[in-house]
């Protein structure tokens, strides 16, 4: 299902953004210009779609949702003193079972 093989990932790199974009080129016959223009526009509306608090599913691959971190303490580690760290929401993914049995 995922066609996309990224040489970095086979060795355990990372994958940058032009790298990605090569790729999306190539799986679907457009130009670099293209594909960045589309990685651009998803990744705004996945962003978008998450500060409105909501879940964005793409099926086979994963779920990407808002998670709340509670207010809490915590300490400078350079000066040993107790901090105060503010409630925050976070972005987080979970996989999809397309994607698990893909790195399995």
């Amino acid at each position: 299902m995922f066609a996309i093989h990224l040489n970095n990932v086979e060795r355990g790199l990372h994958v940058n953004k032009s790298e990605l974009i090569d790729q999306i080129a190539k799986g679907a016959d457009i130009s670099k210009a293209s594909a960045g223009r589309a990685l651009d526009a998803a990744t705004a509306a996945i962003g978008k779609a998450l500060k409105k608090g909501e879940l964005v599913t793409l099926i086979g691959f994963g779920t990407f949702y808002v998670g709340k971190r509670a207010a809490r303490n915590g300490r400078n580690p350079r000066t040993g003193a107790t901090i105060k760290i503010n409630a925050a929401n976070s972005p987080k993914f979970r996989a999809g079972k397309a994607l698990k049995d893909a790195v399995n």
